[in-house]
This record gives structure tokens, sequence and C-alpha cells, in this order.
């Protein structure tokens, strides 16, 4: 039992982290030389037509703060919900036999709390376009 319980602990050291947060100050330190790197060394002409706003080679016509309707962004975070909510299904497939039933009834949960949520946004008409 002694012998499980150091095991445990040798495992568990925070010395075994020490790589990751070299990495990490390493990977801090690149980005950040070569931000200011090329800030620093990079050429610096500012002229009239560099100033100017650039919108894909097409000229500016109007004003960009048009009004736009709310359903773009209603669907556009619509999708993000639900595809944000997929991806908990990734740890329950990797580990569903470890999980067994009350796994199951987990996930079958997660899946009816998911699907009222779908049935409310059809029922309110969030995916009705009326244009």
């Amino acid at each position: 039992m002694d012998f499980y319980l150091l095991q445990v602990q040798d495992l568990n050291n925070a010395g075994n982290y020490l790589p990751i947060v070299i990495q990490l100050f390493f990977a801090v330190g690149l980005l950040s030389l070569m931000i200011f790197g090329s800030d620093l060394l990079g050429p610096k002409r500012k002229t009239s037509d560099k100033l100017l706003n650039f919108e894909s080679g097409i000229e500016i016509k109007g004003n960009a703060r048009q009004p736009i309707a709310i359903k773009y962004f209603l669907v556009a975070i619509l999708f993000v919900l639900f595809d944000v909510e997929v991806i908990f299904f990734y740890p329950y497939a990797v580990n569903f036999r470890e999980l067994g039933w009350p796994g199951f009834g987990a996930v079958v949960m997660f899946v009816a709390f998911f699907l009222a949520g779908f049935i409310y946004i059809f029922k309110k008409g969030a995916m009705t376009w009326e244009e």
C-alpha cells in the first residue's frame, strides 16, 4: 500500500510540469520577439495612400454602419452554441465503455436537453426568415 502511494506521489509531482512551463515561456518569448522585432526592424512609410481604409481592392461606397437583420447574428450564435455542445460528445465517445450505464444515462439526458433547446428555438421562430 505504501509503495502505491509513493508511486502516485511521484506521478503528481510539481516538477513534472517544469518542461511545460519552460515551453510556455519559450513560446511567449519567441512570439514577443517576432512581434516587437518586426515592428522595430520593419519599414515605416506612412503615406496618404497607406492610411486609407482598404476594402479588398473595392472602393468604399456608403456607410459601413448600415443596419443588418438580427437574424444573421442569431443564426451565427445558435450555430456556435450547438457546435460547442457537440464537442461534449467526444469525451463520452472515447470513454463510453468505462462510463457504463450511468454514463449512457448522462449522455441521454444531455441529448434530451440539447433537443429540448432545439425544439424551443424552432417554436420561437428563431430559424424562420421573413425576408
